[in-house]
């Protein structure tokens, strides 16, 4: 099945992108002021300048402190070392991707910081202590070419699997570099399929040919940062002759190209992303001609075999007849190329019901939905040959009826098997492996890492400022004493339609929930849990209502006596981040801390930084007066004062993140800093936009976070 390859703008906890670009195009950005008395409106300018020394001296003295303030707890260090234990422990589950005869994986721990490439037999890997076949120990490479690699992905060629594409990245960065790899010989081919470093993507097409996207030269990347331009390389052939594929518009988001490899139905595709939620799929049907799916922009286009599949973002009226937003219509790939637009649905979303994702099997199409943020599993197989003919369904046999649940095929194209997650906030996961029909079979589940006996999950609903129903899930311990005093941790997301579902946490278990904290999720506007009507509701003009949804929620868990303002904080990465931001500006009085980690917070330069560009169908355009007026009332940078007392806030921050420019945190601090207000800072040099580039990182921001929101809400 060929999926879209634009990847969402992700939560800090979700950390793949597949857009690239080099990184030093950081710092050779013209309209970074080198110092501050180079711009009058923004006297913080200059700590854009992502690695120079001023901006590194200030960073470092910023975290110098943090460090002291939160290395002084007495139980920072014990709960460093506990996070880290859990990250790196062998009783997690490796999950594994099949390929030919083989499940690979990669893998972190106490001994391999950076990690293997391995793989292992399905015999093998059902043992509880699988033998690995190490393929590339990305430590020992490190080590001997001086880099500090971190692992992207790889993409192996069918039907063989002797040669793969790795990607692999400078400190976690999402520019990267792409190297061919030969199985057989564990090495890399010298004279190979070997690309810079770039944001970009590459498909195989057959062992002498890919497709590629990345930075050709000047005027080869979009005003976002991405490749524009798709080309096909050949083997023995400079990267400079390979041949012009499509070429999309400098103000696009990004063009890419896909091989489609399932056999007896491959295909060429090109994707021509013009913003999120914005794009054209063509069918490149030759080497020169290129047949547009003409389907509309805003709905999700993927292949399965000879069906074409439709999730709709909008509603859509074809031949006298509407289709409702957040619908999934499935037709017949030939039929639809030659005019014909009959359909099946598949599914029609409901007031509590969404399409969450779909999955493909040799047979059969698996749709996962939410009813009210809870995981409904079904399977559907067309009774005829044809797309158009009826569609039996059915609920998978054996899902759980609780929970967040997941299921992906573990070979699309040769059998009916899957791979099926489960999990909550106090269950551990657990991977099952089944085929559709069958009861499927417990392979893995993760141990306890934390004491959750006693400890409970309920769902509520808060009514926001325009009366809209407002989801949220708490854990906290069963009869919970509402006395106002129980000191709680609320998180929330609110963009991108992210869908914020139950997930088993250790590190929230041990740092937060086993020393006496509530633990609240809140499912905003602005994310996808009641689908694209949810998403669209805080779009641009409307995003204050993600802001007052989250607020909504804060008010009712202390008018429930949850919590009360002293002993609520807030946390939030990426955009997640900007809604951080946000309540601390447009709500100091709900809260006491926040944690705003990767974040954005400057939008009135956001899109002229990094990646910032592409998520202006998200917010909107800055630069237009009609449009930064209403983006500026949700821009945390624009609207801190000095007279107003604000929640504590730590900051954090990736020297690496080359998605949401640093420089966002780096200013907010110093800004609030400059007022008077009680902010930190701590900035890690690697990590790319997940803030971390290996488990001792991870472990130690996780620490600073936890022990600040310790030292404010638990006094």
């Amino acid at each position: 099945m060929l999926k879209m390859w634009l990847a969402r703008f992700l939560s800090v906890s979700a950390l793949v992108t597949p857009f690239f670009m080099p990184f030093d195009a950081m710092a050779q950005d013209p309209s970074i002021a080198s110092n501050p008395s180079e711009s009058v409106e923004d006297p913080y300018q200059w700590l854009e300048d992502v690695t120079g020394e001023k901006s590194l001296e200030w960073v470092k003295a910023r975290n110098a402190i943090s460090i002291k303030r939160m290395e002084s707890e007495p139980s920072f260090e014990k709960l460093r070392l506990d996070l880290l234990d859990i990250l790196d422990s062998n009783a997690r589950i490796p999950f594994v991707s099949k390929r030919g005869d083989y499940y690979y994986n990669f893998w972190r721990d106490k001994s391999n910081e950076r990690g293997l490439w391995r793989r292992t037999t399905l015999d093998e890997y059902k043992k509880a202590d699988p033998k690995w076949e190490v393929i590339l120990d990305l430590d020992a490479l490190g080590k001997s070419e001086s880099e500090n690699w971190v692992w992207k992905g790889a993409a192996l060629l069918r039907p063989d699997y002797q040669r793969a594409l790795i990607t692999l990245s400078r400190g976690g960065a999402d520019a990267n570099v792409t190297r061919e790899f030969d199985l057989k010989t564990r090495s890399f081919v010298t004279d190979g399929f070997n690309l810079p470093e770039s944001k970009g993507s590459v498909s195989w097409i057959d062992i002498d040919h890919i497709f590629v996207s990345t930075n050709f030269g000047q005027g080869s990347m979009t005003d976002s940062g991405y490749p524009r331009i798709a080309k096909l390389w050949k083997r023995g052939t400079p990267l400079e002759q390979a041949k012009l594929i499509y070429e999309g518009k400098q103000d696009d988001m990004s063009v890419g190209a896909v091989h489609d490899d399932s056999p007896g139905f491959e295909r060429n595709f090109v994707t021509r992303n013009i913003a999120f939620y914005n794009d054209e799929l063509y069918w490149l049907k030759n080497a020169d001609e290129l047949i547009k799916i003409d389907a509309p922009n805003t709905a999700n286009k993927s292949v399965f075999k000879n069906f074409l599949l439709l999730e709709l973002r909008e509603a859509w009226t074809i031949d006298s007849k509407t289709y409702s937003g957040g619908s999934l219509l499935v037709a017949d790939l030939d039929d639809y190329l030659g005019g014909k637009r009959q359909f099946q649905v598949l599914f029609e979303p409901t007031e509590s019901t969404a399409l969450s994702s779909v999955t493909t099997t040799k047979d059969y199409v698996v749709i996962n939905t939410l009813d009210d943020v809870k995981n409904r599993i079904y399977v559907l197989k067309p009774q005829g040959k044809s797309a158009a003919a009826a569609w039996a369904r059915e609920p998978l046999v054996g899902a759980p009826a609780f929970g967040t649940v997941n299921v992906t095929a573990v070979d699309s194209d040769e059998s009916n098997d899957y791979f099926m997650t489960s999990t909550d906030y106090l269950t551990p996961t657990t991977l099952s492996m089944g085929t559709i029909g069958k009861s499927p079979e417990e392979l893995k589940r993760l141990p306890h890492f934390f004491d959750s006996s006693g400890l409970e999950i309920s769902q509520h609903f808060a009514t926001s400022a325009d009366g809209t129903k407002v989801p949220y899930f708490m854990v906290a311990k069963k009869n919970v004493e509402l006395n106002g005093q129980n000191p709680t941790l609320l998180y929330g997301y609110g963009g991108f339609e992210i869908s914020l579902q139950p997930n088993y946490s250790a590190t929230v278990g041990r740092a937060w929930l086993t020393q006496g904290g509530v633990y609240v999720v809140a499912n905003i506007r602005g994310g996808g849990e009641y689908g694209p009507r949810w998403h669209q509701a805080a779009l641009k003009e409307n995003r204050l209502k993600a802001y007052e949804d989250f607020a909504a929620v804060a008010k009712d868990l202390v008018a429930r006596k949850v919590t009360s303002k002293e002993r609520l904080g807030i946390q939030g990465g990426s955009n997640g981040g900007l809604l951080v931001g946000n309540m601390i500006a447009l709500y100091p009085d709900l809260f006491e801390a926040g944690v705003c980690q990767v974040p954005l917070l400057d939008m009135k330069r956001y899109n002229k930084l990094l990646a910032g560009a592409s998520w202006m169908a998200e917010y909107g355009n800055p630069d237009y007066p009609d449009q930064w007026g209403y983006i500026r009332k949700f821009s945390p940078y624009q609207n801190v004062q000095a007279s107003v007392r604000y929640p504590k806030v730590l900051f954090t921050t990736s020297t690496r993140d080359d998605r949401v420019h640093p420089g966002h945190a780096r200013k907010m601090m110093a800004k609030m800093e400059s007022q008077g207000h009680a902010v930190w800072y701590y900035e890690n040099i690697e990590g790319g936009h997940g803030g971390a580039a290996n488990n001792k990182q991870s472990a130690f921001m996780q620490a600073l976070a936890y022990t600040f929101l310790k030292q404010e809400l638990m006094k």
